[in-house]
């Protein structure tokens, strides 16, 4: 089992990134598609995956999702939310292990954007019943595109800092 520091890290970055999913949730986007959000609880995910790998930022994730779904009541959003962490969760992984020279976190929010919206839409056209669902993807796309280069540029700078001040880069925490 982690140590109690790991514990209450991994539970203060679900807290922030459950309080911002709270804020988006009643922050009205520019486009009328059904769930968009502007997703900058990402930044935490980034974060968690910087500090802690890719084990702690897909349980950050999920948890995230899950504690939306009780305090929100929406069920479905559920679906529509684990569906996108998870893929969300795993192409960051990969692209911060295999590409992280080729990407800033611009680049691996873009990609962590593009695949949670492809999640969203898969479950979206499952529960509908209809492939035609995939009509809103371009539109998903474009604006995760403009969030999600916001939500990396967020990222590069805390990095930044925490390097500057040393902060969570322990090399045996990073690979767990």
């Amino acid at each position: 089992m982690k140590d109690t520091k790991t514990v209450t890290n991994i539970a203060l970055l679900t807290a922030m990134a459950l309080a911002i999913s709270i804020i988006e949730y009643s922050i009205p986007v520019p486009v009328p598609i059904p769930g968009a959000k502007l997703g900058f609880s990402n930044m935490i995910l980034l974060l968690a995956l910087y500090i802690y790998g890719f084990k702690v930022a897909f349980l950050v994730g999920i948890l995230k999702s899950f504690l939306l779904m009780l305090i929100t009541g929406s069920v479905t959003a559920f679906f529509y939310s684990f569906a996108g962490a998870i893929l969300a969760s795993i192409s960051m992984g990969f692209a911060l292990k295999y590409c992280n020279k080729f990407f800033s976190f611009i680049g691996i929010s873009e990609i962590g954007a593009f695949f949670h919206n492809f999640g969203q839409i898969f479950v979206a056209s499952i529960v509908m019943g209809n492939i035609k669902m995939y009509i809103y993807f371009p539109a998903l796309v474009i604006m995760g595109v403009f969030t999600s280069f916001f939500v990396g540029l967020s990222v590069n700078y805390i990095t930044k800092h925490m390097d500057k001040i040393k902060f969570g880069v322990n090399s045996n925490e990073k690979n767990n």
